[in-house]
């Protein structure tokens, strides 16, 4: 049966993602702590007051070697420990503003000179900032990964997709067909409510933060879109872990 691999949370939205052996999801909400936070750069609009689009932030599709940071979040402390192959550690606590400056000096070498650049955290604690207008949470599968590999003859890393739950066992792209359709992982029901479009951001290696693979080019001569993995929603909340099962309702 399809069973659960991996799960990640995003606890700065594009800066840094973190591998979990177990989540409890809240009904109509999104992964506890992921894109809890969000950095804004110098044009952004977003203004803290409620959800903003990606647009308004610094993100691995404009500044590619974001894509290479790994996060660790203290929840007690609520503080986040960076890391990147280009720089050392760093940890701090978002909520502080008298820690900004020390993030943007941290993060101002991985943003190209011509982009904005990073000005300030926002925080959206009750549904995070989500790549989508609504809470949700982005569901991958392992053989859509590994048909679009065959496909470009390169492996690629599920960490390109920075997706909250890798399912293997499933048959390839058969997740784009779950729009409306109701499953069951651990406790947790979802429902399909779209696909993901993906960006720029799936063409860097999340290794290195070099782009090295051209994941768009790729999607649309396999199928015609750019799409990859599934948008849900949590319909009746409970917890799953690594290894559970998936079971379509």
């Amino acid at each position: 049966m399809p069973r659960v691999t991996d799960i990640f949370r995003h606890p700065l939205k594009s800066h840094g993602r973190e591998a979990l052996k177990e989540v409890t999801l809240s009904q109509g909400a999104a992964m506890p702590w992921d894109r809890h936070w969000a950095v804004v750069h110098e044009a952004s609009k977003a203004d803290g007051s409620g959800w903003a689009s990606c647009a308004n932030f610094s993100r691995g599709s404009k500044a590619p070697l974001l894509m290479a940071i790994t996060a660790r979040l203290n929840e007690t402390d609520q503080s986040l420990t960076l890391s990147h192959p280009n720089r050392k550690d760093f940890t701090f606590q978002p909520d502080d503003e008298r820690q900004l400056s020390g993030f943007l000096a941290w993060v101002k070498p991985l943003m190209p000179a011509e982009r904005a650049q990073s000005a300030r955290i926002l925080r959206l604690p009750e549904r995070g900032f989500t790549d989508t207008d609504f809470p949700s949470i982005s569901i991958n599968s392992h053989a859509s990964l590994r048909a679009l590999s065959e496909h470009m003859g390169q492996p690629l890393s599920p960490l390109r997709w920075r997706g909250n739950l890798w399912i293997d066992g499933l048959e390839p792209w058969v997740e784009h067909n779950w729009v409306a359709q109701r499953f069951r992982i651990g406790s947790v029901v979802f429902e399909g409510v779209e696909p993901i479009v993906r960006c720029l951001a799936t063409t860097a290696n999340p290794d290195t933060g070099l782009r090295d693979a051209d994941t768009l080019g790729a999607l649309n001569a396999l199928s015609g879109h750019q799409d990859f993995g599934l948008y849900a929603r949590v319909i009746e909340p409970g917890t799953l872990s690594l290894d559970d099962t998936l079971e379509l309702l």
